[in-house]
């Protein structure tokens, strides 16, 4: 019989690492991973290097190509996964030599929401004839590798059929974690468990010691795992509680961990590089967004070399340049080794006072499009960290309490209380190689607590997580006791009220549950249809409080986390009908890791709907609001509707179907007061009557701007996909009074409103359609189309559609130009041409912006008209010239700077000058007019 294994794989920003033990040994091993080390030659090594790199035709020699396919034969992975790339130390090698072609930081993708995930965006920045994947495939094509490469060795054992740990980061929200389940089966691992990381280092720690672990941990209470890697710090609290007699094993748990922070070595290589750009490059030029990748690389193995125990005193870092000048264009200089301790160890590990926050600003900076922490001081961001988990850590190390004191909402008053700074510290991850880090970092820790900590040696930062999973599996499969308890590290919430800016939500989940553990939703009901898709808002939180299921909470942005949709498919009775049943929430911390939720059924148990994490940009499944309250005036209003548009037709003039607006709003308010939850409720009343829109031209011009105002902006309520899909059936159809060039106008208006919930393909549809209208333009308007009439309306529903591809963007700002070469042409279309050419997308991915050299072109045509004259050109240069400090989508330093000096001498509003000069999020004014008109009360587009 074939041996098993269980097998642990660290699947790292900077490298994926992979040990294993056989069963019924407990000797944990490495495995070498064999793959492409320089041209023509492969080899094994215990790192792999989690780059991928794309060559160019004809770049690799024939025997170098068959080396490539033969390190990934056999894995069973879709061909897209590998396809031609070679991945490992060749390939981070090659991507240091030639810009642009290289993958990196592929795990650091993973958790960024301000993308599509699934899209082909890498190598962000790379040119238009460089192939592309995403973020999933990249991490999947690693582990596609490991798989071929652990199934060359162990024929007769296939990865896929032994027992996997598969670590991901502590501060990894639920939809990382599913990307990462998703990258394991497109790579043909379907069955594997996650486990975070820095209890995969303690694990390993504790495997390594676990003969005199009581003697130990003897003097240890309070745990601190500070895990710096390529992407992220993660950061865990363990507390240590003594056997009573001394010399069993302690108890061990789990009492915090930190949120997401993409602070790591990535970022340190990073600011190398800003610094020797500026040294490489003469006048304020600055390098695109390929070239400074290439760069990073450099930089970072420079950061190795001169942080090492036997440095030299200085390096030569060389930028080759590109094509035919590879070498004539080369440039170098030189780095220090004590430069680079003062910009490494200084700028990330400032010594600084324990009570210091981290600087905050109105938005993160961002390079590579990666939304990088406003500061990188990992020290304040620790302090904060610590003083988040005050009450806990107190308690471990015996500490007094913060006393009577009370903040405003009745909890301790935890700045009253003293700091409780851990005694004992484990550090993992690949910058602590370097003794000048590892040494600041204690040294803080001394300089907080008056007296140094105990350090536990970590013997190999770079395979302890890989090992520690292994470890942990031993463990607990041993059932020894040497485990690490503490359950789930997050508190999860079920948003009630998604509108509005005091939300509440309900505990469905507490923080410390463990796992297998099913939490029932007491004393909340849901009546859910059976044949339609279902879906619910969650929020997490890492902080102490102990929240209890059922409990309610007022949200706070600062102190919670959201979190992906949850949705299922609900199928309809095996007779076909669609019949409501009654479901109360179940949730459970998965075994794999994971937190799972359930419509349970009141009247019979076993009736479960599984609800599964959405994590894709162009969600396609409808929704059930939860049990958010309804306007006490509601029914109201819905007999207002249905005076217009109910099933027994009243005899109404046009006068009393235009007065339906004012007449809802002498009810419910001000129009521009309606929240989120009326705005969509009264969307639905009108959805439902939608066929009797038809009555008239005028109940059509009124059901259109109703329904586009109350679905604005096709996003962000609970319903919202399931509306849009809804909605969309109308699109086909179109307009019933096509000789009514209101109707039209409202018609237009309905989609720029709703299109922030349209999936690209519906976007590209509703342009085509746009298309056919706007090049006959001029024809048409002599003939007297009335479709003409909304001409506006459809150059502004043109410019909003931002899930387009670029090109097609691109083509729209052309022919706007076009237009605007035309002194008949109104001013307002400078409007539009700024928002196509937008550096930031208001609801879209990053990666549908139009390139900054078409932006550059768009710019100069604006900056030649007189802007007092033309009012909307100015806030059309803002926007093409804003700063999202991601150079693969910013202008160039001097364009911005004629752009802010513009503004200035126009008197502009300063937060359009500030966007040009900073990275910062807009105000509510400015996106009112992004938008062209205000948002519902309370939402906010990330």
């Amino acid at each position: 019989m074939a041996t098993r294994y269980t097998v642990g794989i660290d699947l790292g920003t900077s490298n994926t690492v992979v040990a294993f033990a056989a069963e019924g040994e407990d000797r944990i091993q490495v495995l070498e991973i064999e793959q492409l080390v320089g041209r023509g030659e492969l080899a094994a090594r215990t790192l792999l290097p989690s780059v991928r790199y794309h060559p160019a035709a004809g770049e690799l020699d024939p025997a170098t190509l068959r080396l490539v396919a033969s390190a990934g034969e056999g894995q069973g992975a879709p061909p897209a996964v590998l396809g031609e790339a070679v991945v490992g130390q060749y390939a981070r090698e090659l991507g240091a030599q030639v810009p642009g072609r290289a993958v990196a930081s592929a795990k650091s993708w993973l958790s960024h929401a301000g993308v599509d995930r699934n899209a082909a965006i890498l190598p962000w920045g790379a040119a238009e004839d460089v192939p592309r994947v995403s973020p999933v495939v990249a991490s999947a094509s690693y582990l596609a590798h490991v798989r071929a490469a652990w199934n060359r060795q162990h024929p007769g054992a296939a990865l896929e059929n032994q027992d996997i740990v598969l670590t991901v980061p502590a501060s990894f929200d639920e939809g990382a974690r599913a990307l990462t389940l998703e990258a394991a089966r497109l790579a043909g691992l379907p069955r594997l468990r996650l486990l975070e990381e820095p209890q995969a280092a303690f694990h390993d720690w504790l495997f390594r010691h676990r003969e005199q672990l009581a003697a130990e941990l003897a003097q240890s209470r309070l745990l601190l795992v500070c895990d710096v890697g390529g992407g992220t710090t993660d950061l865990t609290l363990i507390q240590v509680e003594p056997a009573a007699d001394g010399l069993s094993p302690p108890r061990l748990t789990r009492i915090g961990v930190g949120d997401h922070l993409m602070l790591g070595g990535d970022n340190m290589d990073l600011a190398l590089a800003h610094l020797v750009e500026k040294r490489l490059l003469a006048g304020g030029e600055r390098l695109s967004a390929a070239q400074l990748a290439q760069l990073v690389q450099r930089c970072r193995a420079a950061k190795e070399q001169l942080l090492a125990a036997d440095a030299p005193e200085e390096l030569k870092v060389t930028l080759l340049g590109a094509g035919s000048r590879l070498i004539g264009a080369a440039r170098s200089t030189a780095l220090r080794r004590d430069e680079v301790l003062r910009l490494v160890v200084d700028g990330f590990l400032p010594l600084v006072g324990a009570d210091e926050a981290p600087a905050r600003r109105r938005a993160a900076i961002v390079e590579f499009g990666l939304p990088y922490p406003a500061d990188p001081a990992i020290s304040r961001h620790l302090a904060a960290f610590l003083r988040r988990h005050g009450q806990v850590s107190r308690a471990a190390l015996g500490m007094p309490g913060p006393g009577a004191g009370r903040d405003a909402d009745g909890d301790a008053d935890e700045a009253a209380a003293p700091l409780a700074i851990p005694d004992t510290l484990l550090l993992n991850g690949g910058v602590f190689r370097a003794d000048a880090i590892s040494a600041r970092l204690e040294g803080l820790l001394a300089h907080w607590r008056g007296a140094p900590p105990r350090v536990l040696h970590n013997d190999a930062p770079d395979l302890a997580v890989a090992r520690g999973a292994v470890a942990f599996a031993l463990v607990r499969a041993a059932r020894s006791g040497l485990g690490i308890g503490g359950g789930s590290a997050r508190s999860y919430f079920l948003v009630l009220e998604a509108g509005g800016e005091a939300a509440r939500a309900i505990c469905v989940l507490p923080r410390g549950t463990e796992s297998g553990t099913e939490v029932a939703l007491p004393e909340r009901r849901f009546a859910l249809r059976l044949g339609q898709p279902v879906r619910f808002h969650l929020v997490s939180s890492t902080g102490d409080r102990a929240w209890q299921a059922g409990e309610l909470v007022e949200l706070d942005a600062d102190d919670f986390i959201h979190l992906p949709p949850l949705a299922a498919r609900l199928p309809a009775t095996a007779a076909g009908r669609r019949e409501n049943v009654a479901v109360r929430l179940v949730a459970c911390l998965t075994e794999v890791g994971t937190l799972e939720m359930q419509c349970v059924a009141i009247d019979d148990d076993t009736q479960r709907w599984q609800l599964a994490f959405q994590v894709r940009a162009e969600a396609d499944t409808p929704a059930t609001e939860a049990a958010a309250g309804a306007h006490p005036r509601l029914a109201q209003a819905i007999a207002l509707i249905d005076e217009v548009f109910g099933g027994q037709a009243r005899e109404l003039d046009a006068k009393a179907v235009r007065q339906l607006r004012a007449r809802l709003e002498r009810v419910l308010g001000r129009r521009d007061d309606w929240d989120m939850a009326l705005l969509r409720a009264l969307f639905d009343a009108l959805l439902e009557r939608a066929r009797r829109r038809r009555r008239s031209a005028e109940h059509e011009r009124v059901w259109l701007n109703l329904a586009g105002y109350c679905l604005r902006p096709g996003l962000g309520a609970a319903l919202d996909d399931w509306r849009i899909d809804q909605l969309w059936a109308l699109f086909g159809q179109g307009l019933q009074y096509v000789r009514e060039g209101n109707n039209w106008s409202e018609w237009w208006t309905l989609w720029r409103r709703c299109a922030g919930g349209l999936d690209e393909a519906r976007q590209l549809q509703v342009l085509e359609v746009l298309a056919e209208h706007l090049e006959d333009t001029d024809a048409a308007r002599r003939r007297g189309d009335p479709v003409q009439g909304s001409y506006d309306d459809m150059v502004r529903l043109a410019a909003a559609l931002e899930r387009v591809p670029a090109m097609h963007r691109i083509e729209v700002g052309k022919w706007l130009l076009e237009r605007l070469a035309r002194p008949a042409e109104k001013a307002h279309t400078w409007w539009a041409l700024g928002r196509v050419g937008a550096r930031e997308s208001l609801y879209g991915s990053a990666h549908t912006v139009v390139p900054p050299e078409t932006a550059a072109e768009w710019l100069q045509a604006v900056l030649a008209l007189d802007w007092k004259v033309v009012e909307p050109a100015a806030f059309a240069a803002a926007q093409l010239a804003r700063l999202t400090g991601d150079r693969a989508r910013d202008l160039a330093p001097e364009l911005r700077d004629e752009v802010a000096r513009r503004l200035a001498a126009l008197r502009a509003p300063q937060s359009w000058i500030t966007m040009v000069r900073e990275v910062v999020s807009l105000d509510d004014a400015d996106r009112r007019r992004s938008f062209g008109e205000a948002l519902p009360p309370g939402l906010r587009l990330l």
